[in-house]
């Protein structure tokens, strides 16, 4: 009877482990010009991505914050692709309140483009703890750019199966962090602005004290860029990593189309 029972509590186990990890990605609403903010497409195209890998389940919220916070419930990982700023929705105080408890319990956090900005006074605080740093007006710099990026943390599995790109985007720098944060890795680098050139971190991961996993990715104004492999298969790692799960030795699997990078955008005025 002993032997079965431990027979039985080994096979919830291995049950449990296999479940895949949920992924909640949030799309804000329409911002910007066609082409520009394409948060609903954009996040589509991930999604498409992560359907692609083993392990992992993504749930998708198109337009905005979620009417019912319960999709939250049970999630590995959130990944926010939406506009910031003084209007961030996640900085109303009962989402910081939802937002702060997933993270003490290690919930991974991914935030995509404008989703990395907040006041200094309204969700400063709590980025710096939980993203590893945040885009801080009017110390923080966001003017768009064709340049060189460069992988900065070869090692770190976010970094596997791509390397070194050129792209044109809004790529934010002099992002606000603690003074050496050892938790925090620079993934993607650049040398701005231009005329003074400083080594910039563009996109970084952390490791919270809480057990959870962070990236934070300034890029991803213009939605042709989606169409970048290394940089596609870049944001893809960065949510398996988040969510704890293991990134493919050559990187994850996200395969696209060009007819996929046309579809979904939203209907905006020219």
């Amino acid at each position: 009877m002993l032997k079965w029972a431990c027979w039985t509590l080994l096979a919830a186990g291995a049950a449990l482990a296999a479940d895949p990890a949920k992924v909640v990605l949030v799309a804000g609403k329409p911002s910007h010009g066609p082409g520009e903010h394409e948060f609903n497409a954009g996040t589509m195209l991930l999604e498409k991505c992560l359907r692609q890998n083993p392990g992992v389940q993504p749930v998708l919220i198109k337009g905005g914050w979620p009417e019912d916070g319960a999709v939250f419930e049970g999630a590995r990982a959130l990944v926010f692709y939406m506009d910031g700023g003084d209007s961030h929705p996640m900085i109303l105080p009962e989402r910081l309140e939802t937002i702060g408890r997933l993270m003490k319990s290690g919930v991974g956090l991914v935030c995509i483009h404008y989703a990395v900005e907040v006041p200094r006074q309204r969700g400063g605080v709590e980025f710096l703890d939980w993203l590893g740093g945040y885009y801080e007006r009017p110390y923080s710099q966001n003017p768009i750019n064709d340049v060189e990026v460069t992988q900065a943390s070869p090692r770190h599995p976010i970094s596997r199966g791509w390397g070194s790109f050129r792209g044109r985007d809004e790529w934010y720098y002099r992002i606000r962090f603690l003074p050496r944060d050892r938790r925090v890795t620079p993934i993607l680098t650049t040398l701005l602005p231009k005329d003074m050139p400083n080594r910039e971190t563009i996109a970084w991961a952390t490791e919270r004290a809480d057990g959870g996993r962070a990236f934070g990715f300034t890029g991803a104004h213009f939605h042709t860029n989606w169409g970048l492999p290394d940089f596609r298969r870049m944001v893809a790692n960065a949510i398996l990593w988040t969510a704890k799960v293991e990134v493919p030795r050559g990187g994850a699997r996200c395969d696209i189309s060009p007819e996929d990078l046309s579809q979904n955008l939203d209907a905006k005025p020219h």
